[in-house]
């Protein structure tokens, strides 16, 4: 049997912080679990960072991921919100790191374009994909979704020869 790796996906956002983890067999993927880290949209910012960062340490604790990827964010309209996006992904790349994890990063066209073939795919594209390639997930919201659609981009490019040199030099 070939060494299965464990991916874990990150979608990060203040407010819902998505994961998803797949297991991967050479180009063979399985659907092992996901869900949504939430934060108190009242509470202080320091505080809800802390409810992101407990949860994800907690997710990595109980499935012991072997890798990590995490979505680039995005620059919106409003630069406070893309400030605190930007904490959270700070977040969403410290816990897998501080867990002894290699953390990839992937723009959302890049997980669009290895999930659906288009970088400009939409929402119900991409999810539909999501259950086709991996028949088993069961997910309640876009967050988790979203989250496997790393994992998956991070399972196909993780294959390619400057992924496998970057990861020899670790």
């Amino acid at each position: 049997m070939r060494d299965v790796t464990r991916i874990i996906g990150i979608d990060p956002g203040l407010q819902r912080t998505g994961w998803g983890l797949v297991d991967a067999v050479g180009n063979r993927l399985s659907f092992v679990a996901c869900g949504t880290i939430t934060s108190d949209g009242k509470a202080d910012l320091a505080d809800r960072l802390l409810e992101l960062h407990d949860g994800l340490v907690a997710v990595i604790a109980e499935h012991q991921p072997d890798e990590a990827a995490v979505e680039h964010t995005f620059v919106n309209a409003n630069p406070t919100a893309t400030l605190k996006l930007g904490q959270a992904r700070g977040i969403a790349m410290l816990v897998p790191a501080r867990a002894g994890l290699a953390v990839s990063e992937y723009a959302p066209n890049a997980v669009k374009k290895a999930i659906v073939g288009a970088g400009h795919a939409e929402k119900e594209q991409i999810h539909h994909m999501v259950k086709v390639l991996l028949p088993k997930a069961v997910f309640s919201g876009n967050d988790a979704a979203d989250a496997l659609a790393i994992a998956i981009c991070h399972a196909h490019h993780r294959t390619t020869p400057e992924a496998r040199l970057k990861r020899a030099m670790l």
